[in-house]
C-alpha cells in the first residue's frame, strides 16, 4: 500500500480520500484472495463490484467509490488501465430528503449549546455541509459584505453563501477564544496549520498566520500523519454529529435528523420564500440543477406568513 499512498499524494488528494482508497483497494485484495492486483484484471474487478451490490446492497455512491478507488489503482499505480467494466449496478434510489419546518429547526438550535450550536446555525444560514464547516478557516468569514467564503468545497469548487449579521457577534466571541488557543500554541512554538500543498509551497510561513487557522480547531493537538508536525486540526466530525442526535433526543422530534438535514431544509425553506432555483443551485454548490430541483419535490406548496431561514434566527436564543 506504501505504492498506493505515495501516488496519492503526488497528486494531492486529501487525506480522507486517501484512506478510503486504501481501504477499498485492500478488500478488492481481500476478497479475490489476496492476489496481487497485477495478476487480476476486468473479471476479477466486475465481480468484486457485483457482489457489493448484489450480496452487501451497498448504495450507488459506495459502490462508486470503490470503483473510484480500484480505477485509480489500475491507471495510476500500475498503469494498466482496464477497459469496458460492467459490473452489475445498485440502483439509484430516489432518495426524498427530510426536512424539518423552521419551529423544528429553532427547537433543535435552542436544545444546543456552545460551539456546537453555532456549527448548526451556520450548516442552516448558508446550506452547508458538515464538512464545509468543520473545515473553515477564520479568513473565510466575511463581515463586512456578510458572506462566507465555501473554500474546501465537495468536487473542490469554491463558492460563497450568506453570512448574516444576527450571528455575527457570536462568531466573533469564538474567534476571540480560538485566536488565544492560537496565540498559546505560537508561544510554545507550534501553531502550524494544515495548508492545500500549493499553499504552503507557495507560502511557507502562512501555516502559522492567524486567517489560515481553523476556526472550528480540536482542543487537543496531534501529530499530522504525512508530516508527522505536531499540529492543532479542525474538530472532529463525529462530534457535532452526536451533539444534533442529543437535541433531537432532547425535544423529542420524531424525525431522523443529521447534520445534513440543516442544508436540506435551508435549501426547501429558501425555495418556499422565492428563490430562484438558479440561484439556490449557486448557493449550494450544485453542479447540476437537477440536483437541485429535488428539494421542489418536499415544499410546502401552502405557506402563510413565512419567515426565511435569516430571519428564523432571531428565533435561537
Amino acid at each position: 500500500m506504501d505504492q498506493v499512498r505515495e501516488t496519492l499524494r503526488y497528486y494531492h488528494y486529501a487525506l480522507r480520500t486517501e484512506q478510503s482508497y486504501v481501504s477499498w483497494i485492500l478488500r478488492f485484495i481481500r476478497f479475490n484472495e489476496m492476489r496481487h492486483p497485477k495478476t487480476m484484471g476486468k473479471v476479477e474487478i466486475e465481480r468484486f463490484l457485483s457482489h457489493l451490490a448484489v450480496n452487501r446492497n451497498v448504495a450507488a455512491s459506495t459502490q462508486n467509490q470503490a470503483l473510484n478507488a480500484i480505477i485509480f489503482l489500475y491507471e495510476d499505480v500500475l498503469h494498466t488501465p482496464v477497459k469496458g467494466l460492467s459490473p452489475v449496478r445498485t440502483k439509484k434510489n430516489k432518495h426524498v430528503p427530510t426536512v424539518m419546518s423552521i419551529d423544528e429547526v429553532i427547537a433543535v438550535m435552542n436544545a444546543m449549546h456552545g460551539t456546537h450550536k453555532l456549527m448548526t446555525r451556520l450548516m442552516y444560514v448558508g446550506g452547508l455541509r458538515l464538512m464545509e464547516v468543520i473545515r473553515a478557516r477564520v479568513q473565510d468569514f466575511d463581515f463586512d459584505n456578510e458572506k462566507f467564503l465555501v473554500r474546501d468545497s465537495k468536487g473542490g469548487k469554491g463558492r460563497t453563501t450568506f453570512l448574516p449579521r444576527q450571528i455575527h457577534p457570536t462568531i466573533q466571541s469564538h474567534l476571540a477564544r480560538v485566536k488565544a488557543l492560537h496565540e498559546n500554541d505560537l508561544a510554545q512554538g507550534l501553531g502550524s496549520v494544515y495548508l492545500p500543498f500549493a499553499l504552503a509551497r507557495k507560502y511557507p510561513n502562512a501555516k502559522r498566520a492567524w486567517g489560515w487557522q481553523y476556526a472550528f480547531p480540536s482542543r487537543r493537538l496531534s501529530k499530522d500523519p504525512r508530516s508527522g508536525e505536531i499540529r492543532r486540526h479542525h474538530a472532529h466530525h463525529t462530534s457535532l454529529q452526536k451533539a444534533i442526535v442529543r437535541a433531537r433526543k432532547e425535544i423529542n422530534l420524531t424525525k431522523q435528523i443529521s447534520c445534513h438535514t440543516f442544508r436540506h431544509s435551508f435549501a426547501t425553506h429558501m425555495l418556499e420564500d422565492g428563490v430562484n432555483i438558479r440561484k439556490l443551485q449557486v448557493l449550494l454548490g450544485h453542479n447540476d440543477v437537477k440536483t437541485t430541483e429535488i428539494y421542489t419535490h418536499v415544499m410546502n406548496k401552502d405557506i402563510h406568513a413565512l419567515k426565511t431561514p435569516l430571519l428564523a434566527l432571531s428565533d435561537v436564543t
